[in-house]
């Protein structure tokens, strides 16, 4: 089941990211370029770095010029993130390109990639819950508070899990077919955005 590889890779990339806790650490994927596991890990380590630049940049004592560098980077990063997914669905795209859909088949609200972000992200937020479940400064209401939330994230990855596996499974019996749908952002692109192409014309 694709899924389980999801979470396994998630918890492996998170996991290598705080022996450091470092935004600045180097990427090292441990997985051939070529596999999926490469992909997953990749993938998985941009959102990392990205969920503790969103911790940085909300420090209200933040330097404002630091802080405008970190908005930067935290678009920059959501682009490479973007691309990554889209790198993801052509995998899956070319995993299933043989298969012949029914002439009944339907396409899915999202993609299996965009999917598999939300359960990246669901990796995260169940890491730093149970982070704070276990952290000693907390208050007893802020660990049961915690701990409930802990659950909810948990059940949640069990139901996305699931939903991810049946929609590859109807793919492959071509009860459902997938695109690759660019997501087209323009606020980075000096040509559609309209205050940086008015800069331009300045």
């Amino acid at each position: 089941m694709i899924s389980a590889v999801c979470n396994d890779i998630f918890e492996k990339s998170i996991h290598d990211y705080h022996l450091l806790d470092d935004v600045d650490t180097p990427l090292n994927n441990p997985y051939p370029v070529e596999a999926i596991e490469h992909l997953l890990y990749s993938k998985n380590w941009i959102d990392t770095v990205q969920w503790h630049l969103e911790d940085i940049v909300r420090n209200p004592t933040i330097d404002p010029v630091e802080g405008l560098a970190l908005k930067r980077r935290i678009d920059a990063s959501n682009q490479v993130r973007t691309d990554m997914v889209e790198y993801i669905d052509s995998y899956f795209l070319a995993q299933y390109k043989n298969i012949v859909p029914n002439k009944t088949a339907t396409i899915n609200t999202e993609s299996p990639a965009w999917a598999i972000d939300r359960l990246s992200i669901l990796a995260l937020k169940i890491y730093h819950m149970n982070a704070e479940v276990q952290r000693d400064t907390a208050s007893v209401q802020h660990v049961i508070d915690c701990s409930e939330k802990l659950v909810v994230l948990i059940e949640q990855r069990k139901g996305l899990s699931a939903a991810i596996d049946e929609l590859l499974a109807d793919i492959a019996h071509g009860n459902k077919y997938m695109k690759v749908y660019k997501q087209m952002k323009m606020y980075n692109d000096p040509g559609l955005n309209p205050v940086l192409y008015q800069q331009q014309n300045k």
